[in-house]
């Protein structure tokens, strides 16, 4: 069930749209280890003027792509260090941008949060 968010801030419409969210989104999927249809992807455009860092000039920063991952159960310690890698490559290598501008950051487990259909996940 991992309901995976990635916004990227880029420079322009065109630039957004080139990025293919079925190739990402299988990615992830062998990255989280799940089976076919379970990994679901939502890509964002942020556009870069929307986005700053603080005392950097615009022009000498490569531009961050912010990835969220839900999972019902996220692993801990190695297992999720491993993990981490493993999304921010296929994050990476999906929108070619470098691992060093790949920011992910885990959502609280979703057991007992988060429903599909009026199921509740366990």
């Amino acid at each position: 069930m991992p309901i995976v968010d990635v916004e990227l801030v880029s420079e322009s419409e065109a630039e957004f749209s080139a990025i293919s969210s079925e190739a990402l989104a299988n990615a992830l999927g062998i990255a989280l280890g799940s089976q076919p249809g379970q990994t679901w992807v939502r890509l964002r455009y942020l556009n870069n003027m929307c986005y700053a860092e603080n005392l950097a000039a615009r022009s000498q920063v490569e531009l961050p792509v912010f990835v969220t991952v839900l999972l019902a159960h996220p692993p801990v310690e190695l297992a999720l260090a491993k993990q981490v890698a493993a999304v921010t490559k296929a994050v990476a290598n999906g929108v070619g941008r470098s691992m060093e501008v790949v920011h992910v950051q885990y959502a609280p487990a979703a057991a007992g949060r988060q429903a599909f259909g009026g199921e509740l996940v366990q």
